[in-house]
């Protein structure tokens, strides 16, 4: 009984002291008390009888404020569950995000990873082809005249070559004007070299930063806050929603649940396993001679390559018959080829990886994305070096058009050999299968690590061509809504789950990584290289009569220093901070040092992270100790007896 007591004058002090706290203090302190959900609602609906009894005591200027006090409260509370159910709302209306989520409860996160990050260039292309066409192509569309050249099938392909009516739209450089667009009288006159030049550097730099974003949070996310011990702990005891009353989506959430815990269990197995001295140097010579072999193949690719570039030039400047079907079909032989490359070499480095017998999965795609990026890489950089090195120094009257003719085929192409595979190496391959009493196997595994090169490249030639091509993102949106659903469709009636789960929550970040080395970092260079390096057709395009691209913006900035004298300090950061060497010099020494800094921050939180964690195994084992011992004390006890009529 007194002890009862003792605990009821508690709980009264208790209850007294949260009715005296604000409402924000209370939640936090009521979230803190060590007892179970139903003790903690007690003491909440106590809690609030006292504060009513304590209301009636109260003064008008104390209950006033107490009412005002309470009103503030709720009116934040309010707000935060406005706020979550607005934020649901938008996730909710994300593209795709059903869809996502069947993927990732039946295929897990290695292949849901291939879908969002088709999601994510998608979105990146769909920004592109806002800045561009509201920029760009629109103004000009003021200063067009009739087209009269004649349309042909084959150009939906071929993009034409020299003549043709795709030439003389403004899908090509060539067609835009070098002057400056008049809408109408007293309107401001739009200065298409301007535009075309500030157009493009604002969408690199605004990509730029976008992407240095989604890779710092998906790296934080995936490799720094991510925990293996805490992921699992978390996963088992604490992600079920219980809000969920929907079965099907009861259904769902299990599912993704099981696939999840799947995945973090084969990891640990996966990490368990070693290897002898002798298995660990028979591994590292057949990875070193699977190397030597695909770095070859790739090699030569690149050599085949640049022959047929240096063919089709030669092929182009003899030509008699500008508007010959067969001539025009010939321009297709270039894309094929790399097209085929692209198709066919990947299979051949998966077989190499099925000889290197890698023991993890995640492992064994690292290994066949590094060598086909390093193969796509390659081809490229040949293609960059015949465009801007043999095709710019021609005597060819357009070669910014000529070159992005050459990116739309490559384009179209690449899109129609993705659709190709996934019909005659999915669907076809399938029912093969199934027809087959050969096979045990109904279906096979998605393999994500076979297209991602696909999306790498596509972006690589994508931003390449902005200069040359402005309208290829519009092309590159289509091409990625219908590879999204045909893949989506090939998933869904061709494959099955793998039966090696293993979780790719990283595998994003590597994607990401690179989108921006060596996609985006490439493009800037070819670009840079144009820009700044190679004289302008004297023809055609916006910069004709210039002796290099840049050199507009050097004379709008002389414009500017003589005729408007109050922008004179946009003339002084052009010459001190954009125009200056040691300014951009000083801008990277910062940001290394502000990379390297936080990187020391990073590591510094996981050291303290680690003691943290062994100071906690290291309690629980003393606790464990001391109750081992307390309990050997007692049992080591001699049992009194007590006799109640002794007395």
């Amino acid at each position: 009984n007194l002890i009862e007591v003792h605990v009821s004058v508690d709980e009264l002090h208790l209850i007294g002291t949260l009715a005296d706290m604000p409402a924000d203090e209370r939640t936090k302190a009521l979230r803190q008390l060590v007892m179970n959900l139903q003790e903690k609602r007690e003491f909440s609906e106590k809690n609030v009888i006292k504060k009513k009894k304590k209301k009636g005591k109260m003064g008008l200027g104390e209950l006033v404020g107490a009412l005002a006090q309470e009103w503030h409260c709720q009116r934040v509370s309010s707000l935060r569950r406005y706020k979550e159910s607005l934020f649901e709302f938008f996730h909710s209306l994300s593209l795709w995000n059903k869809t996502l989520k069947d993927i990732s409860g039946k295929f897990g996160t290695s292949v849901v990873s291939y879908f969002l990050f088709l999601r994510w260039l998608l979105l990146s292309n769909v920004f592109a082809a806002f800045i561009l066409f509201g920029f760009i192509t629109i103004p000009q569309f003021f200063d067009m005249g009739p087209n009269n050249a004649s349309f042909s099938g084959l150009e939906i392909l071929t993009g034409t070559c020299k003549q043709g009516f795709f030439t003389n739209t403004v899908l090509y450089y060539g067609f835009y004007t070098n002057g400056s667009v008049e809408h109408a009288v007293g309107v401001p006159v739009y200065n298409m070299q301007l535009a075309y030049i500030f157009t493009l550097g604002i969408y690199f730099v605004i990509c730029f930063f976008i992407m240095l974003y989604s890779m710092g949070t998906s790296f934080r996310n995936n490799f720094i806050t991510a925990n293996a011990y805490s992921e699992r702990i978390s996963k088992f005891l604490c992600s079920w929603d219980f809000n969920i009353t929907n079965e099907k989506t009861i259904k769902l959430k299990q599912k993704i649940l099981s696939t999840q815990l799947k995945e973090l269990l084969s990891e640990k197995v996966h990490r368990k396993q070693s290897l002898t001295l002798y298995q660990k140097i028979k591994h590292m010579l057949i990875h070193v001679a699977a190397w030597l072999v695909s770095m070859g193949s790739a090699a030569a690719c690149c050599a085949g390559v640049y022959y047929l570039c240096d063919l089709d030039l030669k092929m182009f400047k003899k030509s008699v018959d500008l508007n010959n079907l067969s001539y025009e079909a010939s321009q297709l032989l270039l894309p094929t080829v790399v097209s085929l490359i692209n198709l066919l070499l990947p299979l051949f480095y998966s077989f190499l990886n099925v000889v290197e017998k890698y023991k993890h999965p995640r492992r064994q795609i690292y290994a066949l994305i590094l060598r086909n990026v390093f193969l796509k890489m390659s081809i490229i950089a040949v293609l960059s070096y015949y465009w801007l090195q043999k095709v710019a120094l021609s005597d060819i009257k357009c070669w910014e058009t000529y070159v992005g003719q050459e990116l739309y085929r490559l384009v179209v192409t690449n899109f129609v050999f993705s659709l190709l595979s996934t019909f005659c190496g999915e669907f076809l391959l399938n029912k093969v299968i199934q027809s087959s009493v050969k096979y045990n196997m109904t279906k096979y595994t998605h393999d994500v690590k076979a297209y991602i090169h696909y999306c790498t490249v596509s972006q690589l030639i994508l931003r390449i061509g902005l200069y040359f091509a402005p309208l290829l993102p519009i092309i590159q949106i289509i091409k990625y809504l219908v590879i999204f659903y045909v893949k989506k469709v090939s998933l869904m009636m061709n494959c099955q789950p793998s039966r090696r789960a293993w979780r790719a929550a990283q595998m994003t970040t590597v994607f990401i990584s690179l989108m921006f080395f060596p996609s985006f970092s490439g493009a800037v260079i070819i670009l840079g290289v144009t820009l700044w390096k190679r004289e302008p057709s004297r023809q055609c395009g916006p910069f004709q009569g210039l002796p290099l691209v840049y050199d507009a913006v050097t004379i709008w900035i002389h414009e500017i220093s003589s005729t408007y004298r109050s922008l004179g300090w946009l003339v002084f950061i052009y010459n001190n901070f954009i125009h200056s060497t040691l300014f951009f010099f000083i801008l990277t020494i910062l940001a290394l040092s502000l990379v390297y800094l936080h990187w020391q921050i990073i590591d510094g939180r996981k050291i303290k992270e680690d003691h943290l964690r062994k100071r906690i195994t290291n309690e629980a084992k003393d606790k464990a100790l001391l109750l081992k011992k307390l309990r050997y004390h007692q049992e080591r006890q001699p049992k009194v007896s007590i006799n109640p009529k002794a007395n």
